[in-house]
């Protein structure tokens, strides 16, 4: 098992999974955080620490659409140890649905500058 980001962490961002991951596996996109699923070891300690339950295990993803996209995604976004303000819209955005197929964002973030 492994765990990975997904769809209510787009356009909301909020990053403070990212400190409390031991191994250091999340990596930033523009708008979005992804783990790498070969790094995480599934301790689970980064999902009660986001605010909009974005977190989840793979066992609750069945057709493997976010394995894929954290994955693909961790191999080219840079590396987020440190923990972030959240996007501006954050609070707004954390109730919207379906936020893949419109608000996602493949350009990377800074990562950790």
């Amino acid at each position: 098992m492994t765990y990975v980001v997904t769809d209510a962490c787009i356009a909301c961002k909020y990053t403070d999974c990212v400190e409390v991951c031991p191994v250091d596996c999340f990596y930033e996109g523009e708008n979005f955080l992804v783990i790498k699923p070969e790094e995480c070891i599934d301790c689970g300690v980064c999902e009660p620490e986001c605010p909009v339950d974005a977190i989840k295990p793979d066992t609750e993803d069945p057709d493997g659409k976010w394995v894929e996209i954290n994955a693909k995604y961790a191999e080219v976004w840079p590396n987020i140890t440190v923990a972030k303000p959240p996007l501006p819209d954050a609070d707004k955005m954390a109730n919207v649905e379906n936020k893949l197929e419109t608000l996602f964002s493949p350009n990377p973030g800074e990562g950790d500058q």
